[in-house]
This record gives structure tokens, C-alpha cells and sequence, in this order.
């Protein structure tokens, strides 16, 4: 089991920029690729970037591509979420999640309890 630990969200303008921290801790963070999700109010939960487990390949979300980066530090277990030029739609509640990678939260078989993130115009 791996517990996960989101923070670093918060209020932002627009154009302004955050950066999201996940701390991993209970099992070995390197088995694990990793993803960051969002959800807006009355919407799924999507993808956003994920980093498989070496590190070297990482994806975006086409909303997340030029604008956010994922990267991980295994000697500190977290895995981060730089966001630049934050726009309003980008205001969501982002979850961390450990699993085997991909694009899909099925995917992912452990998950943080989320941080809130809002820019406002």
C-alpha cells in the first residue's frame, strides 16, 4: 500500500503559476509510474500529466501540453506538477495517483485526497 499526499495548491490569477507536491510514503515510490488528475465541479475526473516509474517519459493531457510539467524525485519520494500560465478552466481539485501509468484513472490503483486549485480571471 502507498499513501499519498498532495499539497501546494491554492488562489492564483490568471497567468500566474503553481507548483503541486505529492509526498509517497508506505511502499516503494520507484514501482510505481504516476499521474495527476483533475476534477472541476459537475465534471469527471481527468487526466492531466503523468511520469512513468524511471522518470524519462513523461505525457500530457493536450490541455496540460507547453503549460505544465511532471517530475519526480525518488530520494524524496514526490512527485511534482509545475503549472504556468494558469487559466480559469484550469480551477479544479488535482489528485495525485500511483499505479501502472497511463491516461485512464482505471490505471491507477492508489490516490491522494486531492488539493484545490483556483485562478481567477
Amino acid at each position: 500500500q502507498v499513501q499519498l499526499v498532495e499539497s501546494g495548491g491554492g488562489l492564483v490569477q490568471a497567468g500566474g503559476s503553481l507548483r503541486l507536491s505529492c509526498a509517497a510514503s508506505g511502499h516503494t515510490f520507484s514501482n510505481y509510474a504516476m499521474g495527476w488528475f483533475r476534477q472541476a465541479p459537475g465534471k469527471e475526473r481527468e487526466f492531466v500529466a503523468a511520469i512513468e516509474w524511471s522518470g524519462r517519459y513523461t505525457y500530457y493531457a493536450d490541455s496540460a501540453k507547453g503549460r505544465f510539467t511532471i517530475s519526480r524525485d525518488h530520494a524524496e519520494s514526490t512527485v511534482y506538477l509545475q503549472m504556468n500560465s494558469l487559466k480559469p478552466e484550469d480551477t479544479a481539485v488535482y489528485y495525485c495517483a500511483a499505479g501502472v501509468g497511463g491516461r485512464t484513472l482505471a490505471t491507477y490503483d492508489h490516490w491522494g485526497q486531492g488539493t484545490q486549485v483556483t485562478v481567477s480571471s
